[in-house]
């Protein structure tokens, strides 16, 4: 079955709506991907600057000969 040559003022709407809502939905999914890809960039960059400052901070205690401080554990609040 073909469709019909001259749709009804209404079926012509509708197929409109459903046009802008593809094309809508698709630039929303590249818009999404976009600002996935920047906070993974971001994240690499901070990690990559946090590494940078560990190393330098163990590199710097080696260096004075002070021992590493140990990391303290959170203590839990009781209720």
């Amino acid at each position: 079955m073909g469709r019909n040559p001259d749709p009804s003022p209404a079926q012509a709407a509708r197929e409109n709506r459903l046009r802008l809502a593809k094309e809508e939905g698709a630039r929303a999914m590249e818009e999404a991907q976009r600002q996935a890809l920047a906070v993974r960039k971001n994240m690499d960059r901070l990690r990559e600057l946090r590494l940078a400052k560990e190393a330098e901070a163990t590199r710097e205690q080696i260096a004075t000969g002070v021992p590493p401080k140990a990391k303290k554990k959170a203590k839990k609040q009781s209720k």
